[in-house]
């Protein structure tokens, strides 16, 4: 991806080269965060351990393909407003810069514009903050139109406000027609308008692009297949669960967001229901909010879903602390995620759990109420997935009845409708030519098959 910061005179974020060498810091403050609920009250924030947040920050990193030649977990007691990090701490960080020939230090901490500038001064390298990193791994994954569209508009809105007095050349320029011409503006005053010339530019590309997706959806409401959404915190296995419902082949690596477009694939199941079931960018913590704000018209694809499946990570240490930042996300996009009859959890990776830590999870899951059931799968060994397709469709289709039906001669043309929307649990051929069956089906199904043995629908089966 062209970085973001191109035809600017001096712009703070100039790009990520691959290969770079670089530092990873991760500040654990020690003051607890509360994270504040939908009716205005606050509750402790679920911390996570430095040590899984070293693993991630590593993993953001080396999603972008940098050389990380150190990573330490700071303690934070009292976050300076100049540099976040005391003075000892970033002398100690700078000498490592020096004799390691850093390029580049993360910290995976937002950090504000004054900040970011401080630290880079007294450090001597590029500094990218937890924001800026994961705008540079959504510009990397971006593939389609509307996925670089959003993720450059992302970009520019963060980089707006990280117009800083950095380099002496933001000073102010001469203006007018004529040697003696007025004061005219800034340096960083002209940066910022052809920025938000750019912001205003891609904001009307996009909302093309918003309304032809509302075309697509609209016609995809025509056709009467249930819409299915697999959302969850990244590296959950979402891209995995989906090649194996639908025998796709999205790219799916042990890799931090490693698919950003959302893909669409057409499923039937068990008892011949079908579902459009959509493959979503992962969630993370701290997801940035021009992100989400650039992003909202993908995303728009899970509210407009009939159900929502949240993949857990269950065998992540961190698991509940993930699975609260994903239903954050979910509240601010409008969703309910404690709505059970909407969104379905679903515990992924069982294949990574000892015997007995299986056992308390089935137990743990049995004990709950039937819709607010998980299911425990595995993506990548296909265990439990029938289980899964089958809760779907319950939740899809209704719970399954038994059904008792015969057909005449002339209506023989569904049987072959009823095998692929029924479990046929017998079958009795008739003298006459007709056929009886004992079925197993979803409700909605068998109130579409008695309606065409009674002839209540002008569409002949075969036109399925």
């Amino acid at each position: 991806m062209q970085s973001l910061s191109d035809g600017l005179s001096g712009g703070p974020d100039d790009g990520v080269r691959l290969g770079v060498r670089a530092l990873v810091i991760v500040p654990v403050l020690t003051r607890q965060q509360d994270r504040r609920e939908a009716d205005g009250t606050t509750r402790p924030r679920l911390r996570r351990t430095p040590e899984a947040r070293l693993e991630e920050a590593c993993g953001l990193a080396g999603a972008i393909d940098l050389e990380i030649v150190h990573a330490e977990i700071v303690t934070v007691a009292q976050p300076r407003p100049a540099t976040l990090l005391g003075t000892g701490r970033i002398e100690g960080f700078a000498g490592l810069v020096k004799d390691n020939g850093v390029e580049l230090v993360v910290v995976d901490h937002p950090l504000t514009p004054v900040q970011q500038r401080n630290l880079e001064r007294e450090l001597g390298a590029k500094v990218l903050d937890r924001t800026g990193l994961i705008l540079e791994i959504f510009g990397r994954r971006a593939r389609t139109k509307e996925g670089v569209l959003q993720v450059e508009l992302a970009h520019l809105e963060y980089q707006r406000g990280r117009l800083v007095r950095s380099w002496t050349h933001l000073e102010r320029q001469r203006g007018g027609a004529g040697f003696l011409g007025g004061p005219g503006e800034t340096q960083i005053e002209a940066d910022r308008r052809i920025l938000q010339e750019k912001i205003t530019k891609l904001k009307r590309e996009l909302e093309t692009v918003r309304r032809t997706r509302d075309l697509h959806r609209a016609k995809r409401k025509k056709v009467p297949y249930p819409v299915v959404a697999i959302v969850g915190y990244t590296n959950a296995g979402k891209s995995t669960l989906f090649n194996r419902m639908t025998g796709a082949d999205v790219m799916a690596e042990d890799m931090l967001f490693a698919t950003l477009d959302p893909t669409l694939r057409r499923v039937r199941l068990p008892h011949g229901a079908i579902i459009i079931l959509s493959d979503t960018v992962g969630f993370i913590s701290d997801l940035p909010t021009h992100l989400v704000a650039a992003f909202r018209a993908t995303l728009e694809e899970v509210l407009e879903a009939d159900l929502v499946v949240h993949l857990r990570d269950i065998s992540d240490p961190d698991t509940a602390a993930q699975a609260e930042d994903v239903e954050e996300i979910l509240r601010s996009l409008g969703l309910d995620p404690g709505d059970r009859r909407r969104v379905l959890e679903v515990w992924n990776k069982i294949d990574n759990l000892d015997a007995a830590a299986r056992i308390h999870l089935q137990e743990d899951a049995q004990s709950r109420d039937a819709i607010e059931r998980p299911v425990p799968v595995s993506a990548i060994t296909g265990e439990g997935v029938d289980g899964l397709m089958a809760a779907i469709e319950t939740r899809i289709s209704g719970k399954l009845r038994s059904l008792s039906v015969t057909l005449r001669p002339d209506q023989m043309p569904l049987v072959d409708w009823v095998y692929r929307h029924a479990t046929v649990l017998a079958r009795k051929d008739l003298d006459d030519g007709g056929v009886s069956l004992e079925l197993s089906v979803p409700q909605a199904a068998a109130d579409e098959l008695l309606d065409r043995i009674h002839g209540r629908r002008m569409r002949e089966p075969w036109e399925d």
